[in-house]
C-alpha cells in the first residue's frame, strides 16, 4: 500500500524558534509539541509534568452524588450489589477493579460477565435474571448499559436498581436508570469526553472514596487497571487518558499483584519494561482471548485473586486460549481477503460488508481490523449462526462508522460503538441490503483522498540531529497511544551503506548514513521495499521513529521505518 507522506506544519518558523527558545529545547520538539496543540508553557508543563491532581473532579460527572449515596447505602445495609461488564480488557479491567474496591469496602459484591457467543454485548435479560435468583438490589454495569432502556426497564421489575458507567454513544432514548455516568451523553458538562470504560468507572471509585472520607491511596492503587483497560481499548492518549496511562504503567511496572505478575511471565514479558505497546500486543490480547473464545470471568479471576497457584493456572489458561485465538483469527483473515479479491472492486467498493457461516464472532473484530489495515476501507465482518449476524465493524480517518451504521439501523436488531469502531446485529436476510446502503453511504462521505493512507510526519532532520538529548526529550512524549504517537522524522537524501538483507519474517534490515553519520535501521515486515533501495546510492528517503533497542544487555539507538521512497 502507497502511503501518502503529509508533513504536518502548522506554525510559522519564527513561532517554532520562538517556543524553542521558551522552552529551551530543538525546534525539532518546539514543532512536535506545536503541531499537537501544546502551545503554551503551562500546556507542556502539564503534557510533560501532569499528575493525579491534574485530573477533573469526578463529581462533575452528572448524576455522581446520587450514585455515590446509592452504592454507600447498598454497603451500609449488606445489599447484595452485582458489576456487571463487557467482555473485553476495557470491561475485564473495570470489572476487577470496582470488585477489588468494593470488596476493600466490605460491600456484599460479586460481578457478572456475559457469554460473548451465547448472550451477546451489554446489559441481558439473561443475566438480569440470574441477579434477581441472587438476590441482588443493585447492578453496577461498567463499559456497557447506555442503550439498555429495555434491560433497566426489565430489572425494575425485580426492584433492582441500575447505576450505569459507560463511555460509548447514547440512543435516542437513556435508560431510567438510577443513575447514568457517561462523558458522552448529550448533557454531560464533564469537561473531557474521552475516557474509557475503566476510565469512568475509576471517577466512581473517586468519587466514592472521597464521599467516605477515605485516603485516596485507596482507589490510586488500582491505575495500573486503568492504564491497561484505556490502552486496549484504543482512546484517545490525550488529557485525563495520558495521565492515568502514565501513573498507571508506573504502578505496573513494579506490580506484586499475583494475577498481573503470572500474566506477564506466561507472556515473557516479566523483568521488561512494560509500555502501550506491550499492552496492546502482549497483554491485552491474552486478557481478551477468554472473552472471545468463552467465559471472561476467569480473567477477572486471574486479575482479582491473591493465589499465586491459581493466578499461574489462569495465566497458563489465557496463553492457551490465545493461541487458540490466533489460528481461528489467520484462517478467518484468509477467508476474508478471499472474499474480498474474489467479489469486490475497489474503485467501486469504498465500504465493505463481509459475512460468512461459521466465523468465530470472537475474532471479527480483530479481522476486520487486519481488512482495514490491507484494503484501506471502513468494513464490518458479520458472522452468521441460526440466521442472525453479529458484527464487528472498524474504520478508517475521516470516516465516522457509527453514524454510518446508524443511518442503517432499520435494517438492524442492535447496534452501538464509537466513530471508528462499533458492534451490531442483523438478520440474514438483511445483510445484502445492508452491504448495499452502507457502501452507498461510504460512497458519498469517503473522498479520493480520504481513501488514500497517509503517513503524518512531524519534521524534516538530519542524522546528525539525532542525540542523546533528542532521545532522552523524546522519552518524554510516552505514553503513545491515538493523538499522541510516536514522532514520526524524515530525512532525505540517505547513502544505504552496504547490503541490505530480509530478517526474520519480512523484516528488512540496512544502514543507512549522512554527514558522516551512520545509523542502523529496521523496517518490520517492509520486505518488499527492498526494491527501493540501492545501495551506494545517495538518493534514499526515509520516514522513521527513532528507538532504543537493547539486545543482549547492550543498548543502542535505531531507526525504525515507516516507510522509503
Amino acid at each position: 500500500m502507497n502511503l501518502q507522506w503529509v508533513q504536518q506544519n502548522d506554525s510559522s518558523q519564527e513561532k517554532i524558534e520562538e517556543y524553542a527558545h521558551e522552552l529551551n529545547v530543538p525546534a525539532i520538539i518546539s514543532r512536535i509539541l506545536l503541531n499537537r496543540g501544546i502551545d503554551s508553557y503551562e500546556k507542556a508543563k502539564l503534557f510533560f509534568k501532569g499528575t493525579m491532581e491534574d485530573t477533573n473532579d469526578p463529581f462533575l460527572l452528572g448524576d455522581m452524588e446520587k450514585a455515590v449515596e446509592r452504592i454507600t447505602t447498598a454497603i451500609d445495609q449488606r445489599e447484595k450489589i452485582l458489576i456487571y461488564g463487557d467482555y473485553d480488557v476495557d470491561g475485564i479491567t473495570s470489572v476487577s477493579m470496582l470488585y477489588l474496591l468494593l470488596n476493600e469496602l466490605e460491600a456484599n459484591v460479586s460481578f457478572y460477565i456475559p457469554h460473548r457467543v451465547d448472550e451477546g454485548y451489554g446489559i441481558t435479560k439473561s443475566g438480569i435474571d440470574e441477579a434477581a435468583n441472587n438476590g441482588v438490589e443493585l447492578i453496577i454495569s461498567v463499559d456497557c448499559g447506555i442503550t439498555a432502556t429495555e434491560e433497566v426497564e426489565y430489572a425494575r421489575q425485580f426492584n433492582i436498581d441500575v447505576i450505569i458507567t459507560d463511555h460509548h454513544e447514547q440512543g435516542p432514548v437513556l435508560p431510567d436508570a438510577y443513575a447514568i455516568l457517561n462523558p458522552k451523553c448529550k448533557d454531560s458538562n464533564y469537561p473531557f469526553k474521552e475516557l474509557a470504560g475503566v476510565g469512568v468507572a475509576y471517577k466512581l471509585g473517586q468519587a466514592l472514596i472521597s464521599y467516605l472520607k477515605i485516603d485516596k491511596s485507596l482507589i490510586e492503587k488500582y491505575i495500573d487497571f486503568v492504564a491497561i483497560g484505556s490502552t486496549a481499548d484504543i482512546v484517545p492518549l490525550v488529557d485525563e487518558n495520558r495521565i492515568f496511562i502514565k501513573e498507571g504503567l508506573k504502578v505496573l511496572n513494579s506490580t506484586e499483584e499475583p494475577g498481573f505478575k503470572a500474566l506477564l511471565k506466561v507472556s515473557g514479558m516479566a523483568d521488561k519494561s512494560i509500555g502501550t505497546g506491550q499492552i496492546v500486543f502482549v497483554l491485552a490480547p491474552r486478557i481478551n482471548a477468554v472473552g472471545r473464545m468463552g467465559n471472561a470471568e476467569r480473567a477477572v479471576q486471574l486479575l482479582t485473586t491473591q493465589d499465586p497457584k491459581l493466578s499461574w493456572e489462569i495465566a497458563n489458561i489465557l496463553e492457551n486460549e490465545n493461541r487458540i485465538r490466533k489460528t481461528i483469527d489467520e484462517e478467518t483473515s484468509k477467508d476474508a481477503r478471499e472474499i474480498v479479491d474474489l467479489n469486490y472492486d475497489l474503485s467501486t467498493n469504498y465500504g465493505l460488508v463481509l459475512a460468512k457461516e461459521g466465523w468465530h464472532s470472537g475474532v471479527i473484530g480483530i479481522v476486520a481490523s487486519r481488512v482495514v489495515e490491507k484494503y484501506y476501507r471502513p468494513t464490518v465482518m458479520i458472522s452468521i449462526d441460526n440466521n442472525i449476524g453479529k458484527g464487528s465493524a472498524r474504520s478508517i480517518a475521516g470516516f465516522d462508522i457509527y453514524n454510518a451504521i446508524k443511518q442503517c439501523e432499520d435494517l438492524l436488531l442492535a447496534f452501538g460503538g464509537h466513530k471508528y469502531a462499533a458492534g451490531l446485529t442483523i438478520e440474514k436476510s438483511n445483510i445484502e441490503q445492508f452491504r448495499q446502503r452502507f457502501n452507498e453511504i461510504a460512497k458519498e462521505q469517503l473522498t479520493e483522498d480520504l481513501l488514500h493512507p497517509k503517513l503524518r510526519i512531524d519534521g524534516e532532520i538530519r542524522l546528525v540531529e539525532i542525540n542523546a538529548r533528542l532521545v532522552q526529550l523524546l522519552k518524554m512524549f510516552a505514553p503513545f497511544g491515538p493523538q499522541n504517537m510516536r514522532p514520526v522524522f524524515q530525512s532525505s537524501n540517505l547513502q544505504v551503506v552496504g547490503t541490505p538483507s530480509i530478517v526474520g519474517k519480512n523484516h528488512l534490515k540496512f544502514k543507512v548514513r549522512q554527514d558522516g553519520i551512520i545509523f542502523d535501521a529496521i523496517g518490520f515486515n517492509l520486505g518488499e521495499l527492498i526494491y527501493r533501495i540501492e545501495p551506494g546510492a545517495n538518493n534514499l528517503d526515509m520516514a522513521y521513529v527513532i528507538e532504543e533497542n537493547t539486545y543482549m544487555g547492550r543498548t543502542t539507538l535505531q531507526l525504525r521505518v515507516k516507510d522509503l521512497r
